[in-house]
């Protein structure tokens, strides 16, 4: 396994990060126990889950189970780099009109110890806001999130689904506070989603926030399995978006085939080409697919190879305002 720093902080990650939302879905606990056992024996020691997952009536569900596998001991909390994310409705009925998702100083303090009780740790190394929420100012989070640092409950900041100008706004807040503000901004990149070429990416390399890249198989339709759908793969076998698509994925399974690489892996490589990227979220639902993927942090791709993937996925033409103006 190959190791980077999480933006401008000094904390070492993994370059693949186990992603656990089909944990308790569609994984159940023993699996999710040998693939956590197997992620951490090949050198994945970054590991992200949110309050949500498990979903609906279910959710917290995927944060107890890896908090079960925690209690087993042998230097398994330890050894983990661990990150969970606050934002969504968590059904409480404690929370009265304060459920509905979003971000407030309210939330992030019941979140978090709603995290810390299922996970069963006193500490997450990696506190991230699930969404952007324009309603609630920098002054009231920025003071919230240095209450929960200060007291040892977090190590750092991150974000999801934030705008590039939210990013900026955030280190701007930060830096006023003298507070070293976000270090990771998750973000949907894949080569089917290039959009974050334009501003996110350029923001974050800028402002020292490492990117982590969620869905970068597109839902599994970069996969491989999209064209010849197997048992299991429910959103790569969605017709609809497969003829949308179907002749770039052709294209794509050919050069893979040149390669001599899955279409998966090199999907998963092209997003570690991208500036500020620290690692793409795998998600795997069984130890095989977890297994198929360790050779990603191996896998070069240059030149002509990035050229040809050019070919086939388009990007936005580089960053903003570049890539639209002259």
């Amino acid at each position: 396994m190959k190791f980077t720093s999480l933006g401008k902080s000094g904390m070492q990650v993994s370059k693949l990060c186990l992603g656990t939302m089909n944990f308790g879905v569609d994984t159940d606990e023993k699996e999710s126990f040998r693939i956590m056992d197997a992620a951490l024996d090949a050198g994945i020691n970054f590991f992200d889950t949110a309050n949500i997952y498990g979903w609906g009536a279910n959710a917290g569900k995927t944060e107890e189970i890896i908090g079960k596998w925690f209690a087993q001991g042998g230097g398994r909390r330890e050894k983990v780099v661990l990150a969970t994310k606050f934002y969504g409705d968590m059904s409480d009925p404690l929370d009265g009109p304060n459920s509905p998702a979003g971000l407030s100083a309210y939330k992030l303090r019941r979140h978090l110890e709603g995290s810390l009780r299922r996970l069963r740790t006193e500490h997450i190394e990696l506190y991230q806001m699930h969404h952007v929420d324009r309603g609630v100012s920098w002054d009231e989070l920025w003071e919230a999130f240095r209450v929960a640092l200060h007291q040892g409950k977090i190590g750092y900041v991150g974000s999801s689904n934030f705008a590039g100008h939210d990013l900026v706004m955030a280190q701007y807040e930060a830096k006023a506070r003298g507070m070293l503000g976000l270090v990771s901004e998750q973000h949907k990149v894949s080569l089917l989603t290039r959009q974050p070429e334009l501003e996110v990416l350029p923001a974050s390399e800028k402002h020292g926030i490492g990117v982590i890249a969620w869905s970068p198989l597109e839902g599994g339709l970069l996969s491989g399995n999209a064209l010849r759908p197997v048992a299991g793969s429910k959103r790569a076998s969605n017709q609809e978006r497969v003829q949308k698509h179907r002749a770039q994925l052709v294209a794509f399974e050919a050069l893979c085939k040149e390669l001599g690489e899955t279409e998966a892996n090199v999907a998963l490589a092209w997003t570690l080409t991208r500036p500020a990227m620290t690692a793409p979220i795998i998600g795997p639902r069984t130890l095989e697919q977890l297994e198929g993927a360790l050779r990603v942090v191996d896998i070069e791709l240059y030149g002509e190879i990035l050229s040809r993937l050019d070919e086939i996925f388009p990007g936005p033409g580089g960053a903003a305002p570049n890539a639209y103006a002259w």
